[in-house]
């Protein structure tokens, strides 16, 4: 049986360190806020947004929703976008991706601020992630994999770490922040070649394959450690399942994230996160 890796435990930790640091910041006069920016009505996005806006509460971050019609025109996006950027008492931005589809995404993500851009999508966050500065924020997701290594005290510094994924979204993100640790890492893609001889040969593997329980038992050996990333609803099992076969993987390894409850509960956490230590920063 494998230690399951929860992730209840190190959101919360993420949430008391963020309300601490909430605390230090209104003695200032500082309020902590984060603007969502939604344009159209997307379940997902409402989903997600709703989660964002009470995980906000719970630890006194507050909220601005900015919500547009789906057939705005992009220049009316980019000026709300521009209001944003220039408002002092917005920390940080957080834009629903993906646009409706006669939307130029890229134009949005590169006219973001990145002192402002806590969901880690500009050219400046990710230049951040690879040179290990604190320029914009490390994509959340990426970010939250690394906290629950950090959490149950999994060591990386020496050890050799294989990605599933090559997205700026996660997989390189997440590579770049395991060499930072000092781990050897591997990113492995749709071209890699025997693909399970590799990930056998690491120690921590991070799966952020974007395809629903595509990675079964043969990647695997003993010993090892899965973070799953994915997250899917499988209609079959009806129920949400990662990118990992959890029932025939956890057998084999000795430590795994669940889906749900792993990952992306601590994401969010993450997101408030980094709206509390943009504040702080545009407080020195």
């Amino acid at each position: 049986m494998a230690k399951v890796l929860k992730g209840k435990p190190v959101a919360d930790r993420i949430n008391e360190e963020s309300i601490a640091q909430v605390e230090k910041l209104r003695e200032k006069g500082i309020q902590p806020t984060l603007a969502m920016l939604r344009v159209g009505a997307r379940a997902d996005d409402i989903s997600y947004e709703r989660g964002a806006m009470k995980r906000c509460d719970a630890v006194g971050v507050a909220v601005k929703n900015v919500v547009l019609s789906e057939n705005i025109s992009q220049e009316v996006l980019m000026e709300e976008l521009d209001k944003l950027n220039r408002d002092s008492k917005v920390h940080g931005i957080l834009v629903f991706r993906p646009l409706p589809k006669h939307m130029d995404g890229e134009a949005v993500r590169l006219a973001m601020n990145p002192a402002k851009d806590v969901d880690g999508i500009t050219d400046g966050s990710l230049s951040g992630v690879f040179t290990n500065t604190s320029v914009g924020f490390c994509p959340c997701t990426a970010q939250a994999a690394v906290e629950i290594l950090d959490y149950y005290g999994i060591a990386c510094s020496g050890k050799r770490a294989a990605v599933i994924g090559r997205s700026l979204v996660v997989g390189r993100p997440a590579a770049m922040l395991l060499m930072h640790k000092n781990a050897t890492v591997t990113i492995c893609h749709t071209r890699t070649e025997d693909m399970p001889s590799v990930t056998k040969e690491a120690d921590i593997i991070i799966v952020c394959a974007g395809k629903m329980e595509a990675i079964d038992a043969k990647y695997f050996r003993s010993g090892q450690t899965v973070i799953d990333v994915g997250i899917g609803f499988n209609e079959t099992k009806g129920k949400l399942c990662g990118d990992v076969d959890y029932d025939a993987v956890e057998p084999v390894v000795d430590a795994i994230t669940p889906v749900p409850g792993g990952v992306g509960s601590v994401t969010t956490a993450v997101l408030v996160k980094h709206v509390v230590e943009a504040a702080g920063r545009a407080a020195r």
